[in-house]
C-alpha cells in the first residue's frame, strides 16, 4: 500500500510534530508533503526516519523561511498543486490547509484534525480585533476566501480523527461532520516521574496573547508565590517588565532543563483554551499535578482532585481560588503518572492503528 502523508508545515517541532512522528512511525517508507519545509536537520532526525519530504512551491518564494506566513493567499493554491494520484492512502496531519489535498475516487484520506483554521473560524474575531483599519479590510477579505475554500474541500477527507471532544464537536459545528476521537501521544519515556516536589509553579508554553500567561503573571504578582515561566514569543519582553522578583520568566529553554523544572515543580499551570494541550499531560506523566482552565483539552485531561484543579474563568480571582483550594489538598505523584499513561504513545498507536485496520 502506498501511503503519502500531508503535514501543514515544518516550522517549529511542537506538539503537531508529535502526532507527526506517530503516524511516521506506523508508515515509515511513506511519502510526506508539506507546504514548507524549515525543519533543522537535528528536528528531521527526530520526525523522521527515510521519508522523502516533499514541499510546495512557497518554499522557493522570497524571504519564505522567515515571512512565508505572510503568503496565506496563495496556501489553497500550493496544497492543490501535490499530485498524489499514485497513493493508495493519504493521510493528513491538520490545522490549516492539509485537509485540503486533492485525491480521486479510489483513494482513502483521513485526516487527523487537530482544529479547523482557528484564525478563520472560532478566533476570527480575537486575530482581526486589533489589525489597522486598510490592513483588517485586507486580512477580512482573505478570511473569507479561506473559508470558503475550507467549507469547499471538508468533502475531500474520508474520515476525520479528532485530537479531542472539544475538537470533535468543533469539527461538527464548522464541517457538519462525525469524528472518531484519538488523544495526541504523549512520550511517558522522556516525561517520567519525581517525587519530591519543591515549592514553585511553572507554566510553560508559546507566549502569545491567547495562552493566557501575562494573566498567569499578574495572578501571581498579587498572590506572592513563586511561580517560574519558560517559552519565549510576543509577550516575553511585557511578562519581564512586570515580573516582581517571585516570578522567573527564563524564556526559551531546552527539553532537558523544562523536564527538569516540570519534575520538580509543585503544580504546572494552565490558563489556554487548547484544541488539546500536550504540555500539561506531559507534566502529569512527571507526577505533577496541574492547575487548569476547566475548557478545551484539558477540561478532558484533567482530572479534577486526582491529577489537579481546575478553574472556571480565564481570570485572576479564579486562578487564586483554585491555588488556595490546591494548597489545601494532596496529591499522590504515583496516581497522577499513571493517569497519564492513558496517553502515552503507544496507547495513540495502537488506537490510530486499529481504526486503520478497521477501513
Amino acid at each position: 500500500m502506498k501511503v503519502a502523508i500531508i503535514h501543514d508545515w515544518l516550522d517549529t517541532n511542537s506538539g503537531a510534530e508529535r502526532v507527526l512522528k506517530s503516524i511516521v512511525g506506523l508508515f515509515p517508507r511513506a511519502d510526506v508533503f508539506v507546504l514548507v519545509d524549515f525543519f533543522s536537520d537535528e528536528d528531521k532526525k527526530k520526525v523522521f526516519k527515510k521519508n522523502k519530504i516533499t514541499s510546495s512551491f512557497i518554499q522557493k518564494l522570497p524571504y519564505a523561511k522567515k515571512h512565508f506566513r505572510n503568503y496565506l493567499p496563495l496556501f489553497p493554491l500550493a496544497i492543490e498543486s501535490f499530485d498524489l494520484s499514485k497513493y493508495d492512502l493519504i493521510i493528513s496531519s491538520s490545522w490549516a490547509f492539509a485537509k485540503s489535498v486533492k485525491k480521486h475516487k479510489n483513494q482513502i484520506h483521513i485526516c487527523y484534525c487537530h482544529t479547523p483554521i482557528r484564525y478563520a473560524w472560532d478566533l476570527y474575531d480575537e486575530y482581526t480585533k486589533d489589525l489597522p483599519f486598510f490592513k483588517k479590510i485586507i486580512v477580512k477579505l482573505t478570511l473569507k476566501y479561506i473559508r470558503k475554500f475550507d467549507l469547499k474541500t471538508q468533502s475531500r477527507v474520508d474520515y476525520f480523527i479528532a485530537n479531542s471532544h472539544f475538537v470533535a464537536n468543533r469539527i461538527k459545528k464548522t464541517y457538519g461532520r462525525d469524528s472518531t476521537v484519538i488523544y495526541p501521544p504523549i512520550d511517558t519515556e522522556l516525561f517520567q516521574p519525581h517525587f519530591k516536589k519543591e515549592n514553585f509553579y511553572l507554566t510553560a508554553c508559546r507566549l502569545v496573547k491567547y495562552k493566557k500567561t501575562k494573566l498567569i503573571v499578574e495572578a501571581f504578582n498579587k498572590n506572592g508565590k513563586n511561580l517560574v515561566v519558560i517559552g519565549d514569543g510576543e509577550e516575553f519582553e511585557t511578562i519581564k517588565k512586570i515580573a516582581l522578583p517571585n516570578i522567573k520568566p527564563l524564556g526559551y529553554q531546552s527539553n532537558e532543563v523544562l523536564l527538569d523544572y516540570m519534575q520538580r515543580a509543585k503544580a504546572f499551570i494552565y490558563m489556554a483554551v487548547e484544541d488539546f494541550g500536550i504540555v500539561p499531560i506531559e507534566a502529569m506523566s512527571c507526577g505533577t499535578p496541574v492547575i487548569a482552565l476547566n475548557d478545551g483539552g484539558t477540561k478532558e485531561s484533567v482530572v479534577d482532585g486526582v491529577t489537579g484543579v481546575k478553574f472556571e474563568t480565564q481570570s485572576m480571582e479564579s486562578l487564586n481560588k483554585s491555588l488556595e483550594e490546591f494548597e489545601k489538598m494532596h496529591f499522590e505523584p504515583q496516581k497522577i503518572r499513571d493517569h497519564s499513561l492513558n496517553f502515552s504513545q503507544q496507547v495513540f498507536e495502537q488506537k490510530f492503528s486499529n481504526f486503520i485496520k478497521s477501513l
